[in-house]
């Protein structure tokens, strides 16, 4: 095994789901009643769950359906994780990882933007002890492994914002996660240019409604958005009640949602996922 290919970032996708997630408790449609029944639709809130070389997994937003993602992953202790925003479905979970954390008297770092932490403080003052928190400025990186991590604030819609994570490592492999925003300008999409593989956030197949009543690109708007920024591999998570999984959307080969489990490569040296 070469050096490069040790390094490789592998991404398993915990959960897939939107805010509300699938089955939503009111719903009654046919997607709903599936994911009841049979199940092929059930989404958990959206979370990654990321490996490299000689690192200690990397937990990507803590949602409140992380003891169940624990269970089915068969993790006992998670030592570090990013926060996206402060939105319940992406730090619903802290407060029981942190108690996990008091348990096994550990504690564990939480990375995220200052101001994204300090919404985290106002909603769970009791956390700070077991989850240390570790500001990340704007433009700089964290190193995981030999990947390098850098955030930036992309826009949210009616929902406000967000940050999106890029993954580079120094033989040129990338990958950026990106699982809420909308309409991004033409700043906010340049560090999507150049990647190996772009897991974005989408929600609907297609919403008829103005983009400025919306928080979340629909898929066909990310297909677009894919390959203005020239990515050679997308995965659709964030989804909502609308995508369902026994229907063909005739997505062309470099598309494809994302599913609970699934697990991706990200070579560290530039090729295919």
């Amino acid at each position: 095994m070469s050096a490069t290919h040790h390094q490789d970032l592998i991404v398993k996708v915990l959960g897939n789901g939107d805010s509300l997630g699938t089955p939503r408790v009111y719903c009654e449609c046919a997607v709903c009643e599936e994911a009841r029944g049979a199940g092929l639709n059930v989404r958990r809130r959206s979370s990654i769950w990321l490996r490299t070389a000689d690192e200690a997994p990397l937990l990507v937003d803590c949602g409140p359906d992380w003891r169940n993602q624990m269970e089915r992953l068969g993790a006992r202790r998670v030592e570090r994780a990013l926060l996206t925003h402060a939105h319940v479905d992406h730090i619903g979970g802290l407060a029981e990882w942190a108690d996990a954390c008091r348990w096994l008297e550990m504690t564990a770092e939480l990375h995220a933007p200052a101001e994204v932490l300090q919404d985290v403080s106002i909603r769970y003052p009791w956390i700070g002890g077991r989850l240390l928190h570790r500001p990340l400025e704007q433009g700089g990186d964290l190193a995981y492994g030999g990947w390098s991590i850098r955030a930036w604030k992309v826009n949210h819609g009616k929902n406000g914002y967000s940050y999106a994570y890029r993954f580079d490592h120094r033989d040129g492999g990338s990958f950026a996660y990106c699982p809420d925003s909308i309409d991004l300008s033409d700043e906010q999409k340049a560090p999507l240019r150049g990647l190996s593989l772009l897991i974005l956030g989408t929600s609907f197949y297609e919403e008829p409604y103005p983009m400025s009543t919306r928080s979340l690109y629909d898929v066909k708007e990310g297909l677009r958005l894919t390959e203005e920024v020239g990515a050679p591999s997308v995965v659709f998570t964030h989804l909502s009640h609308d995508i369902d999984v026994r229907r063909d959307y005739g997505l062309p080969a470099w598309a494809r949602f994302a599913a609970e489990g699934m697990e991706l490569r990200v070579p560290a040296a530039k090729r295919g996922v």
